[in-house]
């Protein structure tokens, strides 16, 4: 054998096929072969024309991934037809689990792209909540799903990422008495706005966690009730003027604000 032609056809990218193969064929010392990916495959004519010219090369293997039976089929008549070696990589598998699940596969195509998109989509919130996280950029509370404003240690952050795992775009903004709000919050749909909120005395405990673990002093202003009761003040009237809903968050854990979100 000079070289061995081997065709991979799939009606989606063809990755899965050609993962198989080479870990298949790294288990024999060669390198006298060639492959040939065809992607998205989903009619009949296209297909033909692949078979056709596999059946003009000397020596050669058609492996497959497709989900349509009508195109399956054809491959299965080629292959006797021109006495020419085909693996069908899906086929065993969708019937083992058939017979497993009791369940008939809807055998449609493409359906693995659209959990590729909800991942990449996943991926991308999560992004984006670490780029507006903490006010850094006001230029994405305008392109956000959503912003949350509080004091510090009303959960902003993780509740960010919590609903970034949702496939939800979240900026939030931290608010601070000597720091005036950029004019872009001012500029989104209130809807899109959620303020966030604590009790003092909650506040009070989580922060002096904080200033522990910082190695600072506990006594700090930034822990201090009347500081803190300062800023509640303050982000209560920058809520208000925003129109927005607030949620307490003292007695709740992320996922229940989630939902309340």
């Amino acid at each position: 054998m000079e070289e061995l032609k081997i065709y991979i056809i799939s009606d989606s990218l063809g990755e899965t096929g050609e993962i198989i193969l080479k870990a298949a064929i790294s288990q024999f010392k060669t390198d006298k072969y060639e492959i040939n990916r065809y992607s998205h495959i989903t009619d009949i004519i296209k297909l033909e024309k692949i078979l056709k010219k596999a059946s003009r090369e000397d020596d050669v293997l058609v492996i497959y991934t497709l989900v349509n039976e009508e195109l399956v089929s054809l491959i299965n008549e080629f292959a006797k037809r021109c006495e020419i070696p085909t693996l069908d990589l899906l086929s065993p598998l969708l019937n083992a689990l058939s017979e497993t699940l009791d369940n008939k596969p809807i055998r449609k195509s493409g359906n693995i792209r659209n959990l590729d998109e909800a991942y990449f989509s996943r991926v991308a919130a999560i992004e984006f909540a670490v780029k507006y996280d903490d006010g850094k950029d006001p230029r994405g509370f305008l392109e956000a799903d959503l912003v949350l404003v509080g004091v510090s240690r009303t959960s902003k952050t993780p509740l960010s990422m919590y609903l970034a795992n949702k496939n939800i775009k979240v900026a939030n903004l931290p608010l601070v008495n000597e720091i005036e709000p950029p004019k872009e919050i001012f500029e989104i749909p209130k809807k899109r706005i959620i303020g966030l909120t604590n009790s003092p005395e909650k506040l009070n405990a989580i922060r002096e966690v904080r200033l522990k673990s910082l190695g600072l002093r506990e006594n700090s202003n930034y822990a201090s009730i009347s500081r803190i009761l300062d800023e509640l003040e303050y982000a209560d009237k920058i809520m208000k003027r925003l129109g927005c809903p607030i949620i307490d968050v003292s007695n709740k854990a992320i996922e229940e604000t989630a939902d309340n979100v």
